[in-house]
């Protein structure tokens, strides 16, 4: 492949690894991982609430990797609040889950700017034979993508297995008691999927740049070696 290709090649994945790292930056300090809506059973039960009716009794909120707000609802009038998982939330979510999250994240935002920085470099330098050059970037790119699948397993599984929104929803609430009624994840959490599958893409664009994937063996290699046993 011309020299001129291979450093649009490289460049094209240093552009993504960069968007991605600024990206998942931006994810990391923003509230916008998750957006709930939860009912106040106890307000509900009381009046026996039913049909639109329960709209007075169904509250809202958003949160990220450390703070959040929203709104309950318990017929009485919008109760705002907002909260902070460090130091407000550590007695009510699981902190190990949660300090992984933002560890492998963290990992993740380094992983791609070390990985920029050698897209940038194999394109417009001399590259080294090992973890400087494609192997490197292979590398990289691999363990990047493993990074950002695991923040999205352990923070799917904190949401979903540990219900985290019904714990937020139920802090200090002596009186009241809510239930979670719908989750879905927002941009932060689809920031980290799209950098997952920029890495995995990066990969390709490496392959396309004509170098082999990894321990991958060379189709000429055995017809070289049989041709040279038959000249002996």
């Amino acid at each position: 492949m011309p020299s001129r290709q291979k450093k649009v090649l490289f460049c094209t994945a240093g552009v993504l690894s960069f968007a991605c790292a600024l990206g998942v930056v931006t994810a990391l300090g923003t509230p916008l991982w998750i957006k709930a809506t939860f009912l106040c059973k106890t307000g509900a039960l009381l009046v026996n609430a039913s049909g639109q009716e329960l709209d007075k009794f169904t509250g809202e909120m958003h949160y990220g990797l450390f703070h959040g707000e929203g709104v309950r609802q318990c017929g009485l009038g919008d109760r705002p609040f907002r909260f902070t998982f460090f130091p407000d939330l550590l007695k009510a979510i699981p902190v190990s889950i949660h300090a992984n999250v933002i560890l492998f994240s963290t990992i993740l935002t380094l992983l791609t700017m070390v990985g920029t920085a050698f897209f940038m470099y194999n394109a417009f330098g001399k590259p080294f034979e090992t973890l400087h050059g494609p192997l490197g970037l292979y590398l990289l790119s691999f363990i990047s993508g493993s990074c950002g699948c695991l923040v999205m397993i352990l923070f799917a599984s904190e949401v979903k297995i540990h219900h985290l929104s019904d714990r937020i929803a139920n802090y200090n609430e002596g009186t009241y008691a809510y239930k979670t009624q719908s989750e879905r994840y927002t941009t932060s959490f689809w920031v980290v999927f799209i950098c997952f599958f920029a890495h995995f893409l990066n990969g390709l664009l490496i392959r396309l740049a004509g170098f082999r994937f990894p321990f991958a063996k060379s189709k000429d290699t055995e017809p070289a070696g049989a041709s040279a046993d038959l000249m002996y």
